[in-house]
């Protein structure tokens, strides 16, 4: 009996020594609530318990965590190109918190254990393609532009995007249990929630309702074809948005770097180059899918004339010591100049020069003369992946115009 207890003994204590630690490492769904919804959260824990790695999952997209940590059940996730944190409990396989930041606030979680579900692809003609969205904006626009399409991810049915005058929602991931059935879009990235109900009508119709918005109205959705038949105004064109009050006039600008030093558009790095004048801020998610495209038209011809300064407009406290907009540098290797610009709520203030300034980003393109000689509002980002490749080549084409004409003879040092 004494041979026999002392083997159980054994056994119970090796069980208990061999028993698995929790980890944190692997794929974690669950879901995040906002507004009183439950928006699907996916997050990728890779690495090791001294070195880990983290990333929002968004389709075949995903938003790295600029650094991670997991001590004593507790996990840290900042992500600090939004000012931004994920900072969570694990306990039974289960990890529950919340994520946010001081701009946005924060969103409650809660996140399990478990593989990605691939899903039925969406097959339906009824519902895919294009589409325009009627609305009242205060912005001025007409109508937004809806996109859907077969998942380009295992785990959802259909893949959306809509696209306003300052950008695009970014991809929206839904699963679709039948054709003909109304379902959600979502996406849960380091710039936040969103949550979009899309109801196909008998009428030929998509009803499309922003259920994060502060009052879900919903908005009716038509093809092209059938919005032009019923004379409904199309999406407002880009390039008209915003437009500059004396085309005869050279675009001045005079703010501050990150270190204090103020740059103007009289400084001799800009005489006589083509400039891009790129207005935004470190918040705002469209200026993060600029900010690539910005880098690799610097890279690309600085050499031949180019520059670019970035406008940003942050909040008050941002300004004060911007470590947002310092992180919003280091993640996209920003090469070119970086001004503070003043708050959000200064643009016109501090921009005198155009009309109807009101999107986020809007640039400004510079001959060599120092004159604007196109505007566009917004930015179609990877999200919209047409638009966004159509964009890049006409913005393209533009800066091989520009720097193909000659520099004026007198030089802007010499005219001012």
């Amino acid at each position: 009996m004494k041979l026999l207890a002392g083997f159980f003994l054994l056994s119970v204590s090796t069980l208990a020594y061999s028993a698995p630690k929790p980890t944190i490492i692997g794929t974690w769904q669950g879901t995040a609530t906002a507004k009183g919804q439950s928006v699907p959260v996916s997050l990728k824990i890779t690495g090791t318990s001294s070195h880990l790695e983290a990333a929002l999952l968004n389709g075949t997209d995903s938003t790295p965590a600029t650094s991670a940590t997991f001590t004593d059940g507790h996990l840290l996730l900042t992500f600090n190109y939004y000012a931004r944190t994920l900072d969570a409990t694990l306990q039974d396989d289960t990890l529950t918190g919340n994520f946010g930041g001081k701009r946005g606030g924060f969103f409650p979680i809660s996140l399990h254990h478990a593989e990605l579900t691939p899903a039925a692809k969406l097959d339906d003609p009824k519902v895919l393609g294009d589409w325009e969205i009627a609305v009242k904006s205060s912005k001025g626009e007409s109508a937004w532009q809806l996109g859907l399409a077969k998942s380009d991810a295992p785990s959802a049915s259909v893949r959306a995007v809509i696209q306003r005058i300052d950008g695009d929602t970014g991809a929206l991931y839904g699963v679709v249990a039948q054709p003909g059935e109304a379902f959600q879009v979502s996406h849960f990235t380091a710039a936040g929630p969103a949550l979009y109900g899309i109801a196909p009508q008998t009428d030929g119709t998509l009803v499309v309702t922003n259920l994060l918005a502060a009052t879900a109205e919903p908005l009716v959705a038509r093809r092209p074809a059938v919005a032009r038949k019923e004379n409904l105004a199309p999406p407002t064109d880009t390039a008209q948005q915003t437009t500059i009050k004396d085309p005869n006039a050279r675009f001045t600008f005079s703010f501050p770097d990150l270190a204090g030093k103020t740059v103007s558009n009289t400084d001799p790095k800009f005489d006589g180059k083509v400039v891009i004048v790129a207005i935004g801020g470190s918040w705002c998610p469209n200026c993060h899918d600029e900010a690539p495209f910005l880098v690799e038209l610097y890279n690309k011809f600085h050499s031949k004339g180019l520059e670019v300064v970035n406008l940003s407009f942050e909040e008050e406290d941002q300004l004060k010591d911007p470590n947002r907009l310092r992180a919003f540098i280091a993640r996209y290797h920003i090469p070119y100049t970086v001004l503070l610009g003043g708050t959000t709520d200064q643009l016109e203030e501090k921009i005198t020069q155009a009309n109807n300034l009101n999107c986020w980003p809007t640039s400004l393109f510079l001959g060599r003369d120092g004159k604007v000689k196109e505007i566009h509002a917004g930015f179609a980002g990877p999200g919209n992946p047409a638009a966004n490749q159509a964009l890049k080549h006409e913005v393209t084409e533009l800066i091989e115009h520009l720097l193909s004409e000659p520099a004026p003879v007198q030089s802007a040092t010499l005219a001012r």
